[in-house]
């Protein structure tokens, strides 16, 4: 049985963070377990990338489809280098957004040590160096590359604090590190370089335009991003995906007195039982900041279902609308 944490090690700041903590985080995986940490984008479940066993206990505490591959974080290029095949284009969006909410799907190495299970059994890698501090601690501590898709039950609001993960998993985590809530808030971009054209297969914290400004035009995904025998190139390509348990409605105009409402800028609609606003302001950062956080909040109320105002689909809003559509799916 897994040793139980359950006050989770917080820390203030990255000169304070719980070593110690940390410590026993690393070990706890190195041991098979499974870890809820932090990173810029969203709350992950890490387990050891090199270990079956544990990969598969992701995909049971998540109830998650065992066609759906996993993001799989390391310390540095380096060591991504050496489980997947390397480019030059690899490398310049490497050199730009690493560390960062960037991934990068790749060919795997034929002798790469990871579980077939992160890929869902194909012949590619998803793989990201998370930024945040806490995140980077553990991957030092731990020394080797941690499988981490987002510490929620399958489907649902992805988490950006620890508390979204303790009431989505519970006993199904070890552990859970504590690093307040996250920064960016919506998952990391993915992006296929694998083959002849870079392909964006998921939009999420670095937009389309700062990747095309890198490397020229990005194409987007056919066939819903899925490889040659069916199998998902890269999480977050369910149709339906990230959804509340109240009914989602997108695009509002007015909202019904039963309803809560996710606004966005300075004028929200009126006559909703609940509002919360992404961005008072209109800005599409703050608002990816909120999402999940918000979408958590007003699935908690006693309403009817949630009316979403419409949001930009430029910049961040691009990752915010994929992720409403989705939740939007029943």
């Amino acid at each position: 049985m897994a040793e139980r944490h359950d006050q989770p090690a917080a820390f203030a700041d990255p000169d304070g963070i719980d070593r110690q903590a940390v410590r026993r985080a690393a070990g706890l995986l190195r041991a098979g377990g499974l870890v809820a940490f932090p990173t810029e984008t969203v709350y992950g479940l890490g387990a050891a990338a090199t270990d079956d066993r544990a990969v598969a206990a992701i995909f049971e505490a998540k109830a998650r489809p065992r066609f759906n591959p996993l993001i799989v974080h390391v310390t540095d290029q380096a060591a991504a280098g050496a489980l997947a095949a390397w480019s030059d284009r690899a490398e310049r969006l490497a050199a730009a957004f690493w560390p960062g909410p960037l991934t990068l799907v790749l060919r795997r190495l034929a002798d790469s040590r990871l579980s077939r299970l992160v890929s869902a059994g194909g012949d590619s890698v998803a793989l990201r160096v998370p930024a945040h501090p806490l995140a980077r601690a553990l991957l030092d501590a731990a020394d080797l590359p941690i499988a981490a898709p987002s510490a929620n039950r399958s489907g649902r609001i992805s988490p950006t604090t620890a508390e979204h993960v303790r009431r989505s998993l519970g006993e199904r985590v070890a552990m859970v590190l504590d690093g307040g809530p996250c920064a960016v808030g919506v998952e990391s971009t993915v992006l296929d370089i694998s083959g002849e054209r870079p392909v964006l297969l998921r939009p999420g914290g670095v937009a389309r335009s700062r990747i095309e400004a890198v490397i020229g035009e990005v194409h987007d995904a056919q066939s819903g991003g899925r490889q040659g025998d069916g199998t998902l190139r890269s999480p977050g390509q369910l149709e339906s995906h990230y959804a509340p348990r109240r009914p989602l409605r997108l695009d509002a105009r007015a909202v019904a007195p039963d309803e809560a409402l996710l606004a966005f800028g300075p004028i929200p609609l009126e006559g909703a039982m609940v509002t919360a606003n992404l961005s008072a302001t209109g800005d599409l950062t703050e608002a990816a900041a909120n999402l999940f956080a918000m979408l958590h909040h007003l699935d908690a109320q006693d309403v009817a279902g949630i009316a979403a105002m419409p949001i930009p689909g430029t910049g961040l809003g691009e990752a915010i609308c994929d992720r409403l559509r989705r939740a939007a799916v029943r």
